[in-house]
Parts: C-alpha cells; structure tokens; sequence
C-alpha cells in the first residue's frame, strides 16, 4: 500500500500533469496539423533560456513573478519570429525553427558554461522536477489554462491564424516552469501521434487517455524505482501511444 507521504508528492506531480496535459493535447493536434513538429521544442528552449537569464541576474530574480514573465518574453519573441517566418518563408519554415531550437539550446550552454550549478539547472530545465511541484505552483497555470481552453472552446477557429503562436508561446512558457522540455515536447506530439489517423469524434478524449496512462505509470515507476521522473514519464507516454496506435489499428482493420 502507498505510503501517506509518497502520495503527498504524486498527487500534485500527477495534478501538474493533468493540466499539462488539458492543453498540449489539442495543441498537439494542431502543431500535426500545420506541420512545424519542432516549435515546440523551439519554444520550449527559448522559454528555458529566459529563465537561464533570470537564474544569472540577481537584480532581474528580485523582480515579482521574473521567473514567469521573464521567460514568457522570451517565448512571445520567438513565436513572434516563427509566426513572421510562416508567413513569408513557408517551404523553409521546419528548417527555420530546427536552426531556432538548436542556437537557443547552445546559447543557454554558453551562458552557464562558467557556473559551478550550470550543468544542473540545465537538467532541470531539459527534464524538469515534476516530483517535487508544489499545489502552490499549480494556481497560475490553472487559471491561464482554463482561460486559453474555454477561449478555443468558444473560439476553436483561433487555433488556424496567428494567435495559434501567442496561445502556443504562453502555455510552453508554464508547462517548462512545471514539467521540463522534453516533457513538454512528449506530451504535445505522442498523444497527437496516437491519434492521428483516427476519424471519430471522440478522437480527443482518446488522446487525453493516452497521456493520462503515461503520466500515471511514468510517476509510478519514478517513484517506485527510484528514477529520474521527466525520463520515466517521457518512456510510458510513448509507450502508451504506441500501445493504442497498434490497437486502435487492428480494431480498424476488423470492423
């Protein structure tokens, strides 16, 4: 039986997780969609390399709320500079992002090259320390999260234009505070992946079961086995994506 303590930790791990998830599923779907699979990881760096900036600069940490809006104009920057690139280099625009992702990810090393706790604050923003969120730190992304889902439930046409970028640079901003990089680019892109040739409409809800599954067992085999949780997370969502594809690919072939 699970201890009352360990339970104290996963809960708000398995919390930050759901809300990770509520958004990054139906962005997902739509990063597949407009076919730019590497903005996530794009932004996500980007977003990592203003928090690098605030870590290094004690007058810009002293700052309210630095650690959040610090990187969010980092995010906004870039999205801004991606959404500038979609529209007058298209053909180039995967290749574009790809050269995005990887200056942004050299940058940051280059900033904490010389800082004895460099090479851990960059492990900690690459594969995030969802075990230890606190409820506290989930209140900010719950209220921006809801406010952005009910927007796309009124407005679900705001996902095709330009403010796809805006949306897309202020919930990447959140989720690499809360979950990591590679969590964050695992979450939009293997539940799309699970679902993407299904045509139903519960499509959605079939992706957010594929994630749940991965974060549960993810935390569960972290904390059970003593390992790393952004990586245990990132090996049971995919596992679980390619479980349902496979399934859901017989249960296509026998109807």
């Amino acid at each position: 039986m699970m201890d009352y303590e360990l339970l104290t930790i996963l809960l708000p791990a398995f919390a930050a997780g759901i809300l990770v998830l509520s958004t990054h599923v139906v962005l997902g779907k739509q990063v597949l969609k407009r076919g730019i699979i590497f903005i996530d990881l794009a932004i996500a760096q980007i977003a990592a390399l203003g928090a690098i900036v605030v870590r290094m600069d004690h007058d810009i940490a002293e700052l309210a709320y630095a650690y959040v809006w610090m990187p969010a104009l980092f995010a906004l920057a870039g999205a801004g500079i991606i959404a500038w690139l979609a529209k007058h280099m298209a053909e180039e625009l995967e290749a574009m992002i790809g050269c995005f992702y990887v200056l942004s990810a050299v940058t940051a090393m280059l900033l904490l090259a010389n800082d004895p706790h460099g090479a851990e604050l960059l492990k900690q923003l690459m594969s995030g320390q969802i075990l230890w969120v606190s409820w506290q730190q989930l209140l900010l992304p719950t209220m921006v999260y809801s406010a952005i889902l009910a927007l796309i439930f009124y407005k679900p046409k705001i996902l095709d234009g330009a403010a796809f970028y805006l949306i897309f640079a202020l919930v990447i901003t959140l989720s690499v505070e809360l979950v990591g990089v590679y969590l964050v680019f695992s979450t939009l892109i293997l539940p799309a992946l699970a679902i993407n040739k299904l045509q139903t409409k519960r499509v959605l809800l079939w992706a957010y079961g594929v994630g749940l599954v991965g974060y549960l067992l993810g935390l569960c085999l972290s904390a059970s086995f003593d390992l790393p949780s952004g990586a245990a997370i990132v090996a049971t969502l995919a596992l679980s994506a390619v479980v349902f594809r496979l399934v859901s690919k017989v249960a296509l072939k026998n109807q």
